[in-house]
């Protein structure tokens, strides 16, 4: 059996979740769900980001232990990870003492390639890094996703001498060994991977204790990405338990556009560090926007996603954001354009196809046999090339054209004019091939193609209340 190892971005624990978080989870769940359906032994990884100053700041601003602030976001996330139907194998949180002693054995393994200089520069807090000079001169001097000024800071930190492996993550990139995708993005890597400097995996104690301490330096603690990054092995055992190796490499990465560079550049760097192979896919989809807009608390149109999954619920929630929001590339979001695709293309198109072949085989008796579970070959090529919202679409083609087919083929009036044998042939096969569909929509609509398999199983039934009601 094929072991796969999928990951998401453990996102950072200083606020609610955004629509961001939500894609990542659905899409690494998405992909999940159809890898074991094609017979593979998945774990799929999720968990919170716990160190660094926003969210110590965070907590201080509440009022609140540092402690109890992060249990309590924590819960919020692993709670609407439920609620988007995601079902992780693993939850890793970095203040976890296994992560903790693991991340310190991996800082101690890379030690060769770690040296400790003098800094003066740039800082954002809420980016957590260091910004170049051309940067800060290109931004004015203020950081475009935060509107604020960046910080002159100086100090004495550990560094990781990125020059040691750029040779090497450039032959992964164009060789594919490891896998970008979109593949303009791999473009955009390469060119980040040319000037980027040597990164710096320390604060000094005097500007940061919420974090891991540095080994054999109680003045450092690590910095949030070295940490973070870490969870990827820390969660499957690595150093210690040598299971790891039956898991790693990931088959796939599913991570945000904006940390696209920090696990395309600084993550292969330390793996290449510690003599282990390469995540195999890094999956890069884009942002979210709202009314053509990126989303912001300063603009004041943030979509916020418990609100979303509150309207409809969790299959138009994923109907959504899997169909109509393309995998790679920046989609919009309107409650217009969300409302349209709840009543016209879920409650039209699928709920009310189940409901009158339902009805139809219901009353004049039909049985369905045979199994019709299976992934054709061009949605398999699709979903394999990690294509899901094309995926989605080949698939919302099929019950398009079903709608169609049982206006044309006219099954009642077969039924009213006494034609029973072709009654059963025209029900069964747009009951089987419905079936055939609704097996492709699982790894989407887990909840609702769930219900779909109930009513047409053994005596069918029609669904006592709609699929999707409108009247929501």
């Amino acid at each position: 059996m094929t072991k796969t190892y999928i990951t998401t971005a453990i996102p950072y624990m200083n606020g609610n979740p955004h629509i961001g978080h939500a894609v990542d989870y659905c899409l690494a769940d998405v992909y999940a769900r159809y890898r074991r359906a094609c017979g593979d032994e998945v774990r799929l990884q999720a968990g919170a980001d716990e160190h660094g100053n926003k969210i110590y700041q965070k907590a201080m601003e509440l009022g609140l232990p540092i402690e109890e602030y992060v249990d309590k976001n924590s819960k919020v996330f692993k709670d609407f990870i439920g609620k988007l139907g995601v079902e992780y194998t693993d939850y890793v949180r970095t203040t976890d003492k296994s992560h903790e002693e693991r991340v310190q054995k991996i800082w101690q393994k890379l030690e060769e390639h770690i040296y400790k200089a003098d800094y003066e520069g740039w800082y954002c807090t809420g980016c957590e890094r260091y910004i170049t000079q051309k940067e800060y001169d290109e931004n004015g001097g203020i950081c475009p996703d935060h509107q604020k000024p960046y910080e002159k800071l100086q100090g004495e930190n550990y560094y990781l001498r990125i020059a040691d492996f750029k040779d090497r993550i450039r032959q992964a990139i164009e060789t594919d060994e490891m896998l970008i995708l979109p593949d303009f993005r791999k473009k955009e890597v390469l060119r980040l991977l040319e000037e980027s400097p040597d990164v710096s995996i320390s604060r000094p104690t005097s500007q940061l204790t919420w974090g891991v301490p540095v080994p054999g330096d109680d003045s450092q603690v690590m910095y949030v990405w070295i940490d973070a990054l870490s969870n990827y092995l820390t969660v499957i055992g690595y150093p210690d338990d040598d299971s790891y190796e039956e898991w790693w490499p990931a088959t796939a990465q599913f991570v945000g556009k904006d940390i696209l560079r920090f696990h395309a550049i600084i993550w292969p760097a330390m793996l290449i560090g510690l003599g282990l192979p390469l995540p195999k896919t890094l999956v890069s989809h884009g942002m979210v926007l709202a009314n053509g807009q990126k989303m912001s608390k300063s603009i004041g149109n943030v979509v916020e996603p418990l609100e979303v999954l509150g309207k409809y619920g969790q299959d138009a929630f994923r109907y959504f954001f899997l169909r109509h929001v393309d995998t790679f590339a920046d989609s919009d979001f309107t409650w217009e354009k969300y409302d349209a695709a709840y009543n016209n293309e879920l409650a039209n198109d699928l709920g009310n196809l189940v409901q009158r072949l339902a009805t139809l085989a219901n009353k004049n008796q039909i049985v369905v046999d045979g199994d019709t579970r299976g992934f054709s070959e061009e949605y398999k090529k699709l979903m394999d090339a990690f294509e899901f919202s094309k995926a989605f679409d080949c698939v919302w083609d099929k019950i398009q054209a079903l709608n169609k087919r049982i206006d044309e083929e006219k099954p009642w009036s077969l039924a009213k004019n006494g034609e029973r044998e072709k009654l059963e042939s025209c029900l069964g096969g747009l009951i089987r091939d419905l079936l055939q569909a609704n097996y492709e929509l699982t790894p989407f609509l887990p909840e609702a193609s769930g219900k779909i398999f109930e009513v047409f199983s053994g005596e069918i039934e029609p669904p006592k209340m709609p699929l999707f009601p409108k009247d929501r």
